[in-house]
C-alpha cells in the first residue's frame, strides 16, 4: 500500500521541526529525532517483523534488569527465570508475574537500575484512584516523545504548527519560568488551564483560540468538549479557524464528545491512549485504527486469573515498555479494560491495533462560586500525600464534598486539615469537606470504578443536549 504523504509544513514550522526542536532535544541529551525517524520506517513493517523487534528489545531489557535492577535480579532468582536461557518468544513473557502500583510503591528504590544516570521523578495523576511515584530515564522520555511526534505527523501537522493545549498537570502549570515561556513561544504552543473553567474563563479561552487560529488542539476530551459546548451556547462559530485535528488523551473519549468537538471545531478528533506511568501506548490514525506503539510497547490482554487472552476478547490491558531499562515497567497492570483487534488497519501500517478501550473517565467538579474545573484539580491535592493509597471524591452538592481515603496508618488531625484546606482552596472556603477513612474503595453498581463523581448538574454533564 502507498504510504500517505508526510506533512508539508510552512517555513517557520520547518525551522522548528528540523532545527529548533532537534537542538532542544540534543541539549537535553535526548535521542528523540533519531527514534522518530526510525519509527516512521518501522511502522510499515509487517506485524511479524515488528514482533521480532519486540523480542530482541525484550531480551535486552530483561538482561539489563537481571544485571542492574535489584528488584528484578531477586525476582528472577526466586522464580528460576534467566532471560538468556528462557526467553524464546513473546509468549514467554507470561512466565513473569504482573506488576502493579502496590509492587512499585513497596520496591521503588530497588526498581532503579544501578547504572541509571539522570533519573527524573514522576507522578501519575491518580485518576485511577491510586497515585504513584516512579522514575524515568532519558531513553524512556526520548521514545515517548518520538511516539507522540510520529502520531502527530499522521494528521498532517508537525511540531512548530500553532497549537492550543488544554491541560491541568502541575508539571505544566507550576513551572512557567522564563525558559519554558520562551520555548513555548518558539514552538507556538499556548497552554489553557483545564482546572479553571468559569464562564468568564471560557469566554477568554474561546477568544484566545480564535486569536491563535491553531492548526491543532490537544487536551482532555472532557475539557475540549466543555469549551466546545460553551462556544455553542454563546453562538460563537469555531469551525472557521483552519484547525486540522483535535488530539485527546488521558480520559475515555465518548462518542458524544467526539461528535461535539469535531462538529464545533470543524476537524477530526484523534484519540490517544497512555499515561505517564505506562507510556504512549496507542494513537488513532486518520483511518480510525488505534495503533499500538509496538516498537516500544508490548500489550497483553489478561483475564481475571492473569492469563493472556486471544485477540477479540476483553480483559485488562497489561503493558511492557521496552524503553524503561532505567526503571523497568514489565507486565504493568493499567487497570483499564480493552480488546485487541484481529484485522489490520486500512492505512497499511503493521502496528497492531486496540479495537476497544474502556475506563479513564474523570468528571468535572463545580466550585461554590460556579467555577467549573476538571476533576483532576482535586486529584492532584491527594496525589502527593504519601499516606494516601487510594481515594474517591464525591461532590454531593455545592456545599458538601465527600473524600474517601485508604491510608497507610490512621487519619490524624494534620492530614485531615491538609485535605480540607486543599479542597476548600479549590471549591470554596465555606464548603463542607467530609474526609472518611475506609478500608477499600468500592466499585459502582456497574462494576466499574469511578474516583471523581460530581452530582452537581452542570452543562458539563449534559453533552447530549448540546448536540440536540
Amino acid at each position: 500500500m502507498t504510504k500517505p504523504p508526510l506533512p508539508q509544513p510552512g517555513p517557520y514550522t520547518r525551522l522548528v521541526s528540523r532545527v529548533l526542536f532537534p537542538l532542544h532535544e540534543r541539549l537535553k541529551r535526548h535521542t528523540t529525532v533519531g527514534v522518530r525517524r526510525r519509527m516512521e520506517q518501522t511502522q510499515y513493517w509487517s506485524e511479524a517483523r515488528l514482533a521480532g523487534l519486540q523480542l530482541e528489545r525484550l531480551r535486552q531489557l530483561l538482561r539489563r534488569a537481571q544485571a542492574q535492577v535489584p528488584y528484578y535480579a531477586a525476582l528472577f532468582t526466586r522464580i528460576g527465570f534467566d532471560p538468556a536461557r528462557d526467553l524464546h518468544s513473546l509468549a514467554d513473557l507470561a512466565r513473569l508475574p504482573l506488576l502493579d502500583k502496590g509492587v512499585i510503591r513497596a520496591n521503588t528504590d530497588a526498581m532503579k537500575a544501578a547504572d541509571a544516570v539522570g533519573l527524573a521523578r514522576f507522578n501519575t495523576g491518580g485518576s485511577s484512584g491510586e497515585p504513584l511515584i516512579f522514575f524515568i530515564g532519558k531513553e524512556r522520555v526520548s521514545h515517548d516523545v518520538a511516539a507522540k511526534w510520529r502520531a502527530t505527523r499522521w494528521w498532517g501537522v508537525d511540531i512548530g504548527d500553532p497549537e492550543i493545549v488544554v491541560w491541568g498537570s502541575p508539571i505544566e502549570l507550576g513551572n512557567q519560568d522564563r525558559l519554558r515561556a520562551v520555548r513555548d513561544r518558539a514552538l507556538r504552543t499556548e497552554l489553557l488551564p483545564a482546572f479553571q473553567m468559569s464562564e468568564a474563563r471560557l469566554d477568554g479561552f474561546i477568544a484566545q483560540i480564535r486569536r491563535r487560529r491553531p492548526r491543532m488542539l490537544f487536551g482532555y476530551p472532557s475539557a475540549l468538549a466543555h469549551i466546545a459546548r460553551h462556544a455553542r451556547l454563546r453562538g460563537q462559530r469555531m469551525d472557521d479557524l483552519g484547525i486540522k485535528v483535535a488530539f485527546v488523551t488521558s480520559e475515555r473519549l465518548y462518542d458524544e464528545q467526539r461528535e461535539l468537538i469535531g462538529a464545533t471545531f470543524g476537524c477530526p478528533v484523534a484519540n490517544g491512549y497512555g499515561g505517564r506511568d505506562a507510556g504512549f501506548i496507542a494513537h488513532q490514525c486518520p483511518q480510525g485504527g488505534m495503533h499500538i506503539t509496538a516498537e516500544d510497547i508490548i500489550v497483553e490482554i489478561i483475564d481475571a486469573a492473569g492469563q493472556p487472552l486471544p485477540r477479540g476478547q476483553a480483559g485488562e490491558i497489561v503493558v511492557t515498555h521496552l524503553a524503561t531499562g532505567d526503571f523497568p515497567f514489565v507486565r504493568y497492570r493499567t487497570g483499564d479494560i480493552g480488546v485487541l483487534a484481529s484485522a489490520p488497519c486500512g492505512c497499511g501500517r503493521g502496528l497492531p491495533l486496540l479495537r476497544e478501550i474502556q475506563g479513564r473517565s474523570t468528571d468535572f467538579l463545580v466550585a461554590r462560586d460556579g467555577t467549573v474545573m476538571h476533576g483532576l484539580a482535586l486529584v492532584y491535592i491527594l496525589r502527593d500525600l504519601p499516606q494516601v493509597k487510594a481515594f474517591k471524591i464525591t461532590q454531593h452538592d455545592l456545599d458538601h464534598t465527600e473524600v474517601q481515603v485508604v491510608l497507610d496508618g490512621a487519619l490524624d488531625a494534620a492530614l485531615r486539615a491538609a485535605i480540607e484546606a486543599g479542597f476548600r482552596a479549590r471549591l470554596g472556603g465555606a464548603v463542607r469537606i467530609e474526609v472518611l477513612q475506609v478500608d477499600a474503595i468500592l466499585p459502582e453498581k456497574s462494576g466499574k470504578f469511578r474516583y471523581v463523581v460530581s452530582k452537581v448538574a452542570t452543562a458539563g454533564n449534559l453533552a447530549q443536549e448540546a448536540l440536540a
